[in-house]
């Protein structure tokens, strides 16, 4: 197994679905990193594709100007999903619980996850899930920054580096065949608007690992 039993640890350790039982109508990074994630979306994927959005919220970041057939939306706040004004469809689910996805095999042109792969417990069998609902040839993007819910991120995320997460994410990816050899993205975000006009540094740092399933 890629992780060890301490690595998948965290620090709270009751059931996920109680912890994000409350809806947060917020965002978790800041504008320098959604507008980084909003052009790699511009860029990496095409009309009329069928998207999954795995682990999302009330927002997903997609351009508007990119209309798709379908887009699928998970979480764990119903709430959340309902507000969100891009997804066709959604489905509640705790995927350290249950990791199998109920959707068709090759049912899905890209799957998305966005600045959440950090709480998952058991990563080689949801990317397992993710390969097995792409087509072949689709895409899978997978986003995240620094910021995290501390007690909810496995120890394998906490104590590692940034590098060393950009790699753990790699290495999800290689644990399952199948899919090409991934591909990052690390760009340091700039500070929005008022930060940026007093010099107070950069924004959020910004990693994306990407990988097709092969044909």
């Amino acid at each position: 197994m890629l992780l060890r039993p301490e690595q998948r640890a965290k620090l709270d350790d009751t059931n996920d679905s109680f912890f994000y039982g409350q809806p947060r109508f917020v965002t978790h990074v800041d504008e320098g990193f959604i507008q980084q994630l909003t052009d790699l979306y511009q860029e990496r994927l095409q009309p009329d594709m069928r998207v999954l959005d795995l682990m999302s919220s009330w927002v997903s970041h997609l351009p508007e100007a990119i209309a798709f057939t379908h887009v699928e939306g998970h979480g764990l706040n119903g709430e959340e999903l309902a507000r969100n004004p891009r997804l066709d469809h959604y489905f509640v689910q705790n995927l350290n619980q249950e990791p199998t996805l109920p959707l068709d095999d090759q049912s899905f042109d890209a799957v998305l996850n966005t600045v959440s792969v950090q709480y998952m417990q058991y990563p080689e069998a949801i990317f397992s899930e993710i390969h097995r609902v792409l087509k072949p040839g689709g895409v899978a993007i997978i986003s995240f920054s620094n910021r995290m819910f501390y007690q909810k991120a496995i120890q394998a995320w906490r104590d590692g580096s940034e590098g060393d997460r950009v790699r753990l994410v790699e290495g999800y990816f290689t644990s399952v065949p199948g899919f090409t050899k991934p591909e990052v993205v690390a760009r340091q975000s700039q500070a929005p608007g008022i930060m940026q006009l007093f010099g107070m540094g950069g924004g959020d740092p910004f990693y994306a690992v990407i990988a097709h399933r092969q044909a």
